[in-house]
């Protein structure tokens, strides 16, 4: 299996024979609902469009995971896997092959990779988003990933899990809380699932942000600390910083880690 962090949320996951792009945010910046004022996230230079994508996996409505600069850009007749709410917005923008996936439900890709999908974050009073376990049907691998630290008490059915993509750090907001959960989330999804490796996600890499809601902006929590956490808990994962852009194989085999 390989892997390529692309910043802030964005993945792409090489599972099965399958390149398989998650959330990507690759080109321009990111707005939420055009209020450029209110928060900018921005790089120095746009990602490179990854090229042979065989699937589209999507785990939020929201901009940073559904995000329609990059998505006008990609092939809109790539396979695409999304929650009710990421659907919209890419069957909006012309996409042609979209399958949407509540919560408990999956599909397989080609016979090659089982993807099931899980509640994720929540977004406002009643939407609660997906996350995703990926399978490797051939040799049993398998990926969690979750992009804000929202973890359900239903993922413990597909424990244990080789790889989890998570936050290790607390975003938060006064007086609305955190709204990306790292810490403590992220160690009790480990006690759950027993990971052989853990990577960080939404967090780091080569953006900036800017806008109002950043004055307010309150950050908890570095890898090296999540290190700490898990050393004091006795919990054997690896924790891995992947560069963004570097692509890097992990070769798990009866629970052992060779990178």
């Amino acid at each position: 299996m390989f892997l390529t962090w692309l910043d802030s949320n964005s993945w792409l996951l090489e599972i099965g024979g399958k390149r398989i792009l998650i959330d990507p945010w690759l080109v321009g910046s990111l707005i939420f609902s055009n209020l450029d004022w209110l928060f900018k996230g921005s790089r120095s230079q746009n990602r490179p469009i990854p090229d042979n994508i065989d699937l589209l996996l999507l785990s939020q409505g929201l901009e940073d995971h559904t995000h329609p600069p990059t998505l006008k850009l990609l092939d809109h007749s790539i396979k695409v896997i999304a929650s009710p709410n990421a659907a919209k917005v890419v069957q909006q923008l012309g996409y042609t092959q979209v399958t949407v996936l509540a919560h408990g439900e999956t599909f397989t890709l080609n016979n090659q990779v089982e993807i099931k999908a899980f509640p994720g974050s929540p977004i406002g009073p009643t939407l609660v988003e997906n996350s995703y376990l990926l399978k490797e049907l051939e040799s049993g691998l398998t990926v969690y990933y979750e992009p804000h630290g929202y973890h359900s008490p239903k993922v413990k059915q597909a424990a244990p899990v080789d790889v989890v993509i998570t936050p290790f750090v607390d975003l938060t907001l006064p007086l609305v809380g955190p709204f990306i959960k790292g810490g403590n989330s992220a160690l009790e999804v480990v006690r759950w699932l027993k990971p052989q490796v853990i990577l960080p996600t939404a967090a780091g890499g080569d953006v900036v942000f800017e806008g109002l809601i950043t004055k307010f902006l309150e950050s908890k929590g570095s890898a090296e600390e999540f290190r700490s956490l898990l050393e004091k808990n006795n919990l054997s994962t690896q924790v891995l910083e992947p560069k963004p852009g570097d692509r890097f194989e992990l070769r798990l085999e009866k629970r052992a880690l060779a990178i």
